[in-house]
């Protein structure tokens, strides 16, 4: 069952409401001006549509009105008009005729007008937007129209992806996962995606299980009661969907399965962290697009630039409506390794490090044998310092970076152990 919410839960309450997915609805969009049609267009290739259909034309109300005459209207029908006043109302009262009285309507005029407003709101008009339609304007425009308000809140999913082998996703994912839950006091389901090499269980001195694999097998058999059962407590407040770490299974899975993991996941905490492997594949793809925010871990290194660019070239195509992904750079300084600066490494990507973090083998070594986070083993460590206000950062707890003469956070990590 859906764990109570607490005080850190409130203040991190996961997926804003309008930021939901929206359902697999039907939508047609007819405009009047290219614009919009691109405007629109760009919403349809948005992650929070990725379940509904929409087919996009000009000709506005008076070629919805045509197409639909004797039809069946879609759950969804978004028309634009040049008209004003008097003119307006007279064709949305056409279009009216030929619509079901179960299809919703979003009219996009370039009136600004508080009487033709409240007229097409009596009229059983859905919304009324002024252009120029802005694509997340609009996405949260049919969310909202769609939002069940007696519907429980949903986790933000956040996936961490190595640029490369050896970076340190995975062990970064789960200090920053175990220091939300523990020291923000959010409840955190941390995924475990690298079936076969999954290494959170051993971070976390856990017994390996078969929960994110058997879940997968028959996602349509994953609600509440099941997954209570099958997530590892490993904490007050952080639970652990672990992977097999297995050979002996095969793993090849539709992507639409992880998707319908995740979705049972974050209706049960308001953070979920993902940790994915270093491996492309359609399903990989998926649940990286679909994520409300990614991070990728690099290495100060040409392998690492090359495939942080590639990632985020593909991000800023398929996402054009989200925020740039975060960006942390690992092990920097490794004694006699050439390595590329942290600032020309930004500056190649156009996109600046959310966090740079020094190579500390020792401190990573000891807490990964004890089966410990950094925070555990050395919670005044630079690196453990750098780390909490990266997760602060995640879930919007957090300004400047910490310094050890002055920080807010020393207070939050001095002494507390995982329960």
């Amino acid at each position: 069952m859906a764990k109570p919410m607490d005080r850190g839960d409130r203040e991190f309450s996961g997926t804003a409401p309008h930021e939901r997915p929206v359902p697999g609805i039907s939508m047609h969009a007819f405009c009047v001006s290219g614009e919009s049609q691109s405007a629109l267009q760009l919403a349809a290739e948005d992650r929070r549509l990725a379940k509904a259909s929409m087919k996009i034309e000009l000709g506005g109300i008076q070629g919805a009105v045509q197409h639909y005459t004797g039809q069946i209207t879609p759950n969804l029908l978004i028309v634009e008009t040049d008209l004003h006043g008097g003119e307006a109302l007279a064709a949305v009262d056409r279009l009216a005729e030929v619509c079901d009285p179960t299809t919703k309507v979003i009219v996009v005029g370039h009136a600004n007008d508080v009487h033709l407003y409240r007229e097409l709101m009596r009229r059983g008009v859905s919304e009324y937007l002024v252009g120029p339609v802005k694509p997340l304007h609009l996405i949260e425009t049919v969310s909202g129209l769609y939002l069940d308000p007696d519907a429980a809140p949903i986790g933000r999913v956040i996936s961490f992806i190595a640029a490369r082998g050896g970076a340190g996703a995975s062990t970064l994912s789960h200090n920053v996962a175990w220091y939300i839950a523990e020291e923000l006091a959010i409840n955190t389901v941390l995924v475990d995606l690298d079936l076969p090499f999954g290494t959170a269980s051993l971070n976390f001195d856990e017994e390996p299980g078969q929960g994110v694999a058997d879940a997968l097998a028959a996602p349509e058999r994953l609600d509440e009661v099941l997954l209570e059962r099958v997530l590892q407590k490993v904490g007050e407040r952080l639970s652990l969907f672990s992977a097999p770490a297995i050979l002996e299974r095969e793993y090849e899975t539709d992507p639409e399965a992880f998707t319908a993991v995740i979705d049972a996941v974050r209706a049960t905490a308001p953070c979920v962290i993902l940790d994915l492997p270093h491996a492309w594949s359609p399903w990989v793809r998926e649940t990286l697009l679909r994520s409300d925010d990614i991070v990728i871990v690099a290495t100060p290194d040409l392998p690492a630039l090359r495939n942080t660019r590639a990632i985020c070239e593909l991000l800023r195509q398929s996402r054009r409506n989200d925020s740039p992904p975060k960006l942390v750079l690992n092990q920097d300084g490794i004694p006699k390794r050439p390595q590329i600066p942290a600032r020309d490494f930004g500056q190649t990507l156009e996109l600046s490090p959310s966090l740079v973090l020094p190579f500390e083998p020792a401190l990573f070594g000891t807490a990964s044998n004890n089966g410990q986070m950094v925070f555990e083993c050395q919670p005044r460590a630079s690196v453990s310092l750098a780390l909490a206000q990266f997760a602060g950062l995640l879930t919007g707890r957090a300004g400047t970076a910490p310094t050890k003469a002055d920080n807010p956070l020393l207070s939050l990590l001095k002494g507390r152990k995982r329960a």
